[in-house]
């Protein structure tokens, strides 16, 4: 609305100076022919920006006018009772969307350091020394992170490992420092 009013009163101070500029000019100046015809080359370029800049804002309306036809009242269903609502197997079902999760699990009957001279030499039949007695126990790893101990077996002739020590929660959090 102040750009109309602004517009108007420019159009107005410009159609007063066409007008001051119409009257004959004294001798020596520039020819008045010359200076309307510029003034009316100006005018129309005037008049040109001013019929895009409504164009412009005809279009904006136009596409306000659409999106406001096109916007719906939403109307939400109040479920405030039955968040409220005591669960049934609550547990359960807080725990299920992590029971897929892949997890890497790997048993550490001992470690050592090689050189690669060392290993470039070991063969079948090749002994390596580890870093712990025999006898000792497994360390059971998750993700890289020790999580229980414990001793070999073997069933249907196949190793596995006998749980004998789980590690605490406090333990487990030492050894993240």
């Amino acid at each position: 609305m102040a750009d109309d009013v602004d517009q108007d009163a420019l159009a107005a101070e410009w159609a007063a100076s066409l007008e001051d500029e119409e009257q004959p000019a004294p001798a020596g100046e520039k020819n008045a022919g010359d200076a309307k015809n510029d003034d009316e080359a100006l005018a129309a370029e005037w008049a040109a920006a001013l019929a895009a800049d409504e164009q412009a804002n005809v279009k904006k309306d136009k596409e306000q006018a659409t999106l406001a036809a096109q916007a719906k009242v939403m109307d939400f269903k109040d479920l405030t009772d039955e968040a409220k609502a005591p669960r049934q197997d609550s547990g359960r079902r807080e725990l299920d969307f992590i029971l897929d999760i892949p997890l890497d699990v790997s048993a550490e009957l001992g470690r050592t350091r090689l050189l690669i001279n060392e290993l470039l030499q070991l063969g079948q039949g090749s002994v390596v020394e580890l870093n712990k007695l025999a006898g000792e126990p497994l360390e059971v790893y998750v993700n890289g992170k020790m999580v229980a101990r414990g001793e070999a077996v073997v069933i249907n002739e196949k190793f596995g490992i006998r749980l004998t020590d789980i590690i605490s929660p406090i333990e487990r959090v030492k050894q993240l420092g």
